[in-house]
């Protein structure tokens, strides 16, 4: 049920009589009409913008246009008054019975209620995450792997087909310093002093994976150039490294469809296959760059290179794909990921990238427009900073890591559920700030707490009115007559919960998980304004002693808050909590 959706189709069906009566031309476009949520709750249920979107066409006074307007939806007994505001605007006030048919609705489809249809099945491609594999997910991969895994969900939700992806950067130049890294660990084990020069990763981390080779090879390295070793640590460094990060994302619930390898582009034709894809089309050519905007750098030289025409496709200049020695730029390889992910038969593709990629959005973008002839969009989300703080003060980095806070230590610190809905408290491009000891405070100020304390105090109402041998199942209170629940805070719940499957479609749309975070706050706040009001107002308790059907009816609100916060939560990869210790 889109009460919203239902009531735009009672809008256009009115202006369709309006011009069947000759009141207004009968050719007028309404895909731009919306009907929504009014910015001030005191000015009814919902507004629609309907008169001011018809009035140029029509040419026609706004408010003359939602006069008629109010005339002919007032006839309809879903609506209790339709009233003209300001330059035409036209606030909607709906009947009581819609509200409790809302409520109705959300317990007859449980958690399906607000899914969409509105994917309509589209294939689409999630990449998120994507860390070098030398070492432990850092915090800042946290972020990234929360907000991926949140807009897989909530695509999924409203009707696409999503595939959540990995991409392994397992072919550049950091894979053979991870690997060099291991070997002096490996060189450890065998009991000999090592020293970790610059550039190499001293982590704790590595330590284990020293010991590992060493159990697998014995001594056979001990002394040799790497020209011996090089290949076969680089290997077994990097799978040991993606069964960590594996496990790092299995602690914070995320689990992927797909770990797709760079290296596997390389050497097999795939790099050159993409690239002949665009010089087909034109597009790729040999040339020499501008130089770099601002201060030039002493090694800059010109030279001819081979180059992409990213300009035709949107970016600020073209880039080159292979250098002047022959050998690919980082972009190469990047360009055949893409090209293969096109060739896969993606309807859409999403690249979530950490806030230092900014700079490689536009090209891109230009690649994938040029790649699939501008027929599948492609769009990058940043996840901005995430600054740790404990006690007051910055938290440290992690010893095991070395140099920075790890995933695990966060996740360590408190638990999965609480990491994920705090990553999600602010848009993925805002910066945030992670308080170990907020985010644990029993406090409205905690919308962690406030949102699982809400589906707790629904779980307790629940059993507390079986105890008492009340039917409080799905099915009985679906039956149940709401018509007494008439209170304005009653009336004010059932609206928040009318507004789920349109912000489930709007979440979904702008590509943006947070709002469901925003949302299940809003409607945690109704939940328990309404509580509260009980304490003041006995008819407003959810347990009514000794009258098993009012109960029932207050009840009933307050499960259906309880299925749309379950559904939210488990978008955001949150599990509800029953009861708070």
């Amino acid at each position: 049920m889109q009460l919203f959706t239902d009531i735009r189709g009672l809008v256009l069906s009115a202006i369709a009589d309006l011009q069947s009566a000759g009141d207004l031309p009968a050719e007028l476009k309404t895909d731009a009409i919306t009907v929504e949520p009014p910015r001030d709750a005191a000015h009814g249920d919902m507004a629609t913008n309907a008169a001011m979107v018809l009035a140029k066409p029509a040419q026609m006074k706004p408010r003359d246009i939602a006069e008629k307007l109010a005339v002919a939806l007032s006839n309809d007994a879903r609506i209790t008054s339709a009233e003209v505001a300001g330059p035409g605007f036209l606030n909607l006030r709906l009947a009581d019975h819609i509200w409790h048919d809302l409520i109705h609705a959300v317990l007859s489809s449980g958690s399906d209620f607000g899914r969409s249809d509105m994917g309509l099945g589209q294939k689409t491609n999630v990449e998120y995450v994507s860390a070098n594999p030398t070492g432990p997910l850092h915090v800042g991969h946290t972020r990234g792997a929360v907000f991926g895994d949140a807009l897989a969900s909530l695509l999924s939700f409203a009707g696409f087909d999503v595939t959540r992806e990995y991409y392994i950067n397992d072919g550049g130049a950091q894979v053979d310093v991870l690997a060099r890294s291991v070997y002096l660990r490996y060189l450890e084990a065998h009991g000999q002093a090592v020293a970790f020069e610059d550039g190499t990763y001293p982590g704790d981390y590595l330590v284990p994976v020293g010991q590992a080779l060493k159990d697998k090879v014995g001594d056979a390295f001990v002394g040799k150039g790497e020209q011996f070793w090089l290949a076969e640590v680089r290997e077994f460094a990097t799978e040991a490294m993606m069964d960590l990060i594996r496990s790092d994302l299995a602690a914070l619930g995320v689990e992927m469809d797909v770990f797709y390898s760079e290296k596997s582009l390389y050497g097999t034709g795939r790099i050159e296959e993409a690239l002949s894809a665009l010089e087909e089309k034109g597009l790729i050519y040999e040339g020499i760059l501008e130089p770099p905007k601002g201060k030039l750098p002493e090694d800059w030289e010109p030279r001819e290179q081979t180059l992409f025409k990213a300009t035709e496709h949107g970016d600020d200049v073209d880039r080159p794909v292979k250098k002047s020695d022959g050998n690919w730029t980082y972009f190469a390889p990047d360009i055949a990921y893409h090209y293969d992910k096109v060739s896969r038969g993606f309807d859409a593709l999403i690249d979530v990238f950490g806030a230092d990629h900014g700079g490689y959005v536009k090209r891109m973008k230009a690649a994938v427009s040029a790649l699939a002839d501008g027929q599948v969009p492609l769009d990058i989300k940043l996840t901005q900073l995430v600054k740790l703080y404990k006690d007051g003060e910055p938290f440290k980095m992690s010893k095991r890591a070395g140099t920075f806070v790890t995933l695990r230590d966060v996740v360590d610190q408190v638990g999965p559920d609480v990491t994920r809905f705090v990553m999600l408290t602010r848009k993925n491009d805002a910066p945030l700030d992670f308080d170990f000891d907020k985010v644990l405070e029993q406090s409205k100020e905690n919308p962690v707490f406030y949102v699982q304390y809400a589906h707790a105090r629904v779980s307790s109402v629940l059993r507390k009115a079986d105890e008492a041998g009340i039917d409080v199942s799905d099915a009985a209170l679906s039956a149940a007559d709401l018509s007494i629940n008439t209170h304005d805070a009653e009336l004010a719940l059932a609206k928040k919960l009318a507004e789920w499957p349109r912000l489930v479609e709007i979440a979904a749309r702008a590509h943006e998980p947070h709002r469901v975070a925003f949302y299940l706050y809003d409607l945690a706040s109704e939940l328990h304004a309404l509580w509260n009001r009980g304490n003041d107002t006995p008819e407003l308790r959810f347990l009514q002693d000794g009258d098993s059907a009012t109960t029932q009816a207050k009840i009933a609100q307050a499960r259906a808050v309880g299925v749309v916060i379950s559904a939210g939560l488990g978008i955001l990869g949150v599990t509800p909590v029953n009861e708070m210790r």
